[in-house]
């Protein structure tokens, strides 16, 4: 089960880590530029399917840390 966690844990650095910067909004609200701040963005195609691989993989990694990290 230590593999599966080394590479459930490999894979969610991976793809947190290709994802596209969302904290623009949070920098441009801190530095003044609020042209962007409440703009509804919809994530689609491969932005999509990073973040919701990116949520499975993460509930994926606190169910193995939980259940089998006794």
């Amino acid at each position: 089960m230590q593999v599966v966690l080394i590479i459930v844990s490999i894979l969610l650095i991976a793809i947190a880590l290709l994802q596209s910067g969302k904290a623009e909004s949070a920098s441009n609200a801190i530095t003044g530029g609020n042209d962007s701040l409440f703009a509804n963005r919809k994530e689609r195609g491969g932005e999509l399917f990073m973040s919701r691989l990116t949520l499975v993989l993460g509930i994926v990694f606190f169910i193995i840390c939980t259940f089998y990290g006794i």
